[in-house]
């Protein structure tokens, strides 16, 4: 397998196991409060990722004053402020408008790489990154129209700043100069990602009867921190590198089909031939890209 075939196929497992923390997500937050379930998520994480880095890796590699500040920031971007902007806008609007707007997470990718990364699409990446668009929106149309919400204008700015977040955490990656393995990284932004919830979830914890938590429960937290963490952040951050930041953003085209898929078949929603369309348009882009 050459190296462009593996760093597809790591994006595309990385982002069916994003896609499917909407499932998990949906049943963790039913029984934990957000700051809590995501700082136990982290928790987790790093319970698994720390004693393997030691063994493999001999520790966290050296990395300069900027570098660590750009992880810090990219842990900000995606760990943090992507869950409670996207939580807290599915809170004020549909989830019908909110799947509508996360599907411009590969356009929104291709513009930054274009923007501050100098990476300008060529015509089939351009082509790729529209089939892939043009996919996930016929996904979401599909889903209903009607304006839900309490407060479905505000709720849609909030969802569209988690769409910006997504994409920069994305793509931060690609700033830091030092040569970092996918497991390094993967400790350290989980690190920084039980810094950010760490006070709200302690706040949380001190009111919380854990008792009340099921079985499912823990389960569903064991999942969100050893799959939707720790797997997706390695497959992610080995494939993010070895390819343009924009071929990176047609892969996150496969989340919402991911999560139309096992939301079908672990929640019981109906798919229907609008969704297909919509798989077949995201898979052609993406055949598109890999052939480029």
């Amino acid at each position: 397998m050459s190296h462009n075939a593996k760093a597809y196929l790591n994006l595309a497992l990385a982002m069916v196991l994003v896609g499917s923390s909407v499932v998990a997500g949906k049943i963790m937050v039913d029984e934990l409060p957000i700051f809590l379930a995501s700082a136990l998520r982290f928790v987790l994480a790093l319970v698994i990722l720390v004693p393997i880095i030691y063994l493999r890796e001999g520790g966290l590699p050296r990395l300069s004053g900027r570098s660590w500040f750009m992880l810090a920031g990219q842990s900000l971007c995606g760990s943090f402020l992507f869950t409670v902007f996207l939580l807290w806008g599915l809170t004020r609007t549909g989830p019908a408008s909110a799947g509508i707007i996360t599907s411009t997470t590969p356009a929104s990718m291709g513009i930054i790489a274009w923007l501050f990364f100098k990476d300008r699409p060529s015509t089939k990446t351009g082509m790729g990154i529209l089939l892939s668009v043009i996919g996930v929106l016929v996904i979401n149309l599909v889903q209903g129209g009607a304006v839900t919400g309490t407060n479905p204008v505000l709720g849609n700015l909030l969802v569209l700043g988690a769409v910006l977040f997504e994409s920069l955490f994305l793509l931060v990656r690609k700033t830091v100069p030092e040569p970092l393995s996918p497991l390094a990284v993967s400790t350290i932004i989980s690190f920084f990602g039980l810094l950010w919830f760490l006070p709200m979830g302690l706040y949380e914890a001190g009111h919380m009867h854990f008792a009340a938590i099921t079985l499912t429960g823990w389960l569903v937290v064991f999942y969100y921190g050893a799959f939707v963490t720790v797997l997706a952040y390695i497959f992610w951050f080995a494939g993010i590198t070895r390819v343009p930041a924009s071929t990176a953003g047609v892969f996150t085209a496969i989340m919402p089909v991911s999560a139309l898929i096992l939301s079908a078949l672990i929640l019981g929603e109906p798919i229907g031939w609008p969704q297909l369309t919509g798989c077949a348009c995201v898979l052609s882009g993406i055949v598109l890209i890999s052939k480029r």
